[in-house]
């Protein structure tokens, strides 16, 4: 009777879930601390202006995306090669 600290997902749509969890968190994450980044250095640095404020949020929203899109497609890892199963001989007629 082991119960693990995270159980694992049983089908794919629980797996996609996840990482679509994972991805919307990481974004709102991201994105507010570039807000919050901006927001700092707009008030000290550049007289109050609205562009790092959108500028950094926009790092980190991308940031997110980058983060996400390798999450979904591990082929866009850099260094990362994907190697095809052999395919097993036919019979031949």
């Amino acid at each position: 009777m082991s119960s693990p600290s995270s159980p694992k997902p049983s089908s794919s749509e629980d797996v996609i879930g996840q990482k679509y969890d994972r991805c919307v968190a990481d974004l709102l994450v991201k994105s507010g601390v570039g807000f919050s980044a901006g927001v700092i250095a707009s008030v000290i640095f550049f007289r109050r202006r609205a562009w790092p404020i959108a500028l950094t949020t926009g790092f980190g929203a991308g940031a997110a995306y980058a983060d996400c899109d390798r999450s979904f497609n591990s082929a866009r890892i850099p260094g990362t090669r994907i190697i095809p199963r052999p395919q097993p001989d036919s019979p031949s007629n």
